[in-house]
């Protein structure tokens, strides 16, 4: 009788292979990226470290103030930490939107409404975010300048592109009977799914607040990062260049965003009027202790999740 391929076992060593992988490829990056760590002022940096452990806690709100649910708090809280690590391996939002699906259909959850649910978290994350920005940018109209951040000419292509996209995804739905009543039986399920979460307080507060709370902690961390490296920028605008950078880059399909995040925060901190050298230190540090730090036990904690078939 044939053995059985171990199926388990490979997505156990999977994520390290990965990381091994993406380590070498950026092995310069890491390697810069430790120096400029090395010049930082300690106290800033420690409190960027717990800004960017405190985003681990506030995706696990946000997942669960989307469901009516209650999810293990705990396992709630270490997939999140291991759906961070998935999300550097694999394209934009691929990975941890497959470690959370496969977290929610485990704890019961119907795949109908496990997919309701992670649109529904990804909605309220990328409306929170956009929220933030345009707050800050109200607040604080001086903060960047966007005539520097956008390349000359770059705003027609832009708008073409953003009017071209829900014209070819309405002219396929219209041609394609079975895409489009897929789509209406999930798009049912989604709002099902919104109304019922809405019906009580406690979980849309959790939603909503962590929904703010996320992108409000990214953007802290990078402002104590550079504070310990004594970027000359105000702190308000030090935010609104990471929330226009992270928008920006949203749409590039790219594992965790690494490579195009790095440049878009660059160019966003010298648009806020920070000295391109500093800035890149900056940047290279903050994404060293909010990527490439907790990279290695994120994978660790998802081959465990994985072994303890907790996904």
């Amino acid at each position: 009788m044939p053995r059985r391929f171990p199926v388990r076992r490979v997505l156990c060593v999977l994520p390290l292979l990965l990381v091994a992988v993406v380590a070498v490829r950026h092995r310069s990056v890491l390697a810069e990226g430790f120096g400029h760590l090395a010049t930082a002022r300690w106290p800033w940096l420690l409190a960027a470290a717990g800004a960017t452990c405190l985003t681990w806690v506030a995706a696990a709100c946000t997942r669960q103030g989307a469901v009516v649910e209650r999810l293990p708090r705990r396992r709630l809280l270490a997939t999140q930490f291991a759906a961070g690590a998935a999300n550097h391996l694999l394209p934009t939002g691929l990975g941890a939107s497959a470690v959370n699906l496969r977290f929610m259909t485990v704890c019961g959850l119907p795949l109908a409404r496990s997919s309701a649910a992670l649109a529904l978290y990804l909605l309220a994350e990328s409306v929170g975010r956009v929220a933030l920005l345009g707050a800050l940018l109200i607040a604080f109209p001086g903060a960047l300048r966007l005539g520097t951040l956008l390349p000359e000419g770059a705003a027609g292509p832009l708008l073409v592109v953003a009017g071209a996209v829900p014209a070819v995804a309405a002219g396929v739905l219209a041609l394609v009977p079975r895409l489009r009543a897929a789509v209406a039986s999930f798009l049912r399920t989604a709002l099902g799914e919104a109304r019922s979460v809405h019906g009580r307080p406690a979980r849309a507060l959790a939603l909503w607040g962590g929904a703010l709370a996320f992108p409000a902690l990214q953007a802290s961390a990078l402002v104590l990062v550079g504070r310990s490296l004594g970027l000359p920028v105000p702190a308000a605008h030090m935010a609104v260049a990471y929330l226009a950078a992270t928008v920006a880059v949203a749409l590039v399909p790219t594992p965790g965003g690494i490579g195009s995040v790095e440049a878009a925060l660059v160019v966003a901190l010298v648009a806020a009027g920070g000295p391109p050298a500093v800035a890149t230190a900056v940047v290279l540090a903050f994404r060293l202790l909010t990527v490439w730090l907790p990279l290695l036990p994120g994978a660790l904690t998802l081959a465990a999740l994985v072994r303890m078939r907790v996904i």
